[in-house]
């Protein structure tokens, strides 16, 4: 009987001591979780927001304000970094900034996209929504964005949709205006930029 009460008593150290270990454990990973650093906004690094202008991202003319006549309609689109027109500062601290600014005639939008455009300008994020890279070139023949990594292509007139390659959904899109000719945003992108993971069985959009 004593044997028993003995083997009764240590099961329930044993157990005690399990589940204050695992609660000891579990608590180390809010603590680890809390002391994440979280990622530094800074001007370079600002998201996009409304009355942003935009500069040339690359090229001789790097820099320079994108205005309505530097736009070629059709095509091909310009590459782009917001600057906040009260500091000066270009926001090209943040991959996620970088976007493509392209012209054409507003009745070659549709309706849902040309609501989000001004004389024809369309503003969309450059990173892939497939796996991050960048949309760097442009299939003239389409009229269309294409991603050199595993050829995504988006149709620009069509709200940026996926009309060929492995990319789950559109390109965001940024809405804007033209003021004295000048490209300026009309508000931040309109979903997230570059990956968004969805859940298993949740559908492509």
């Amino acid at each position: 009987m004593a044997d028993k009460t003995v083997t009764n008593r240590r099961a329930v150290l044993q157990a005690s001591l399990g589940a204050g270990l695992g609660l000891a454990a579990l608590s180390s990973l809010f603590v680890v979780g809390g002391l994440k650093p979280k990622k530094e906004i800074t001007p370079e690094s600002e998201p996009p927001k409304e009355g942003d202008r935009f500069v040339i991202a690359e090229g001789p003319d790097k820099g320079k304000l994108i205005t309505l006549d530097a736009l070629p309609l059709g095509g091909p689109f310009v590459l782009a970094w917001p600057k906040d027109p009260n500091t000066g500062v270009v926001k090209s601290g943040e991959r996620n900034n970088l976007a493509m600014i392209i012209r054409f005639q507003p009745d070659e939008y549709d309706e849902e996209t040309r609501e989000n455009t001004d004389q024809g300008v369309a503003v969309y994020s450059a990173i892939c929504t497939h796996l991050g890279c960048t949309v760097s070139q442009w299939l003239a023949d389409q009229k269309a964005f294409l991603c050199p990594c595993h050829k995504g292509i988006y149709d620009p007139r069509r709200g940026a949709r996926v009309i060929g390659g492995p990319p789950p959904r559109p390109l965001p899109m940024l809405p804007v205006k033209v003021e004295n000719g000048e490209v300026v945003a009309a508000g931040g992108f309109l979903s997230p930029v570059g990956v968004a993971w969805r859940r298993s069985g949740a559908p492509r959009v």
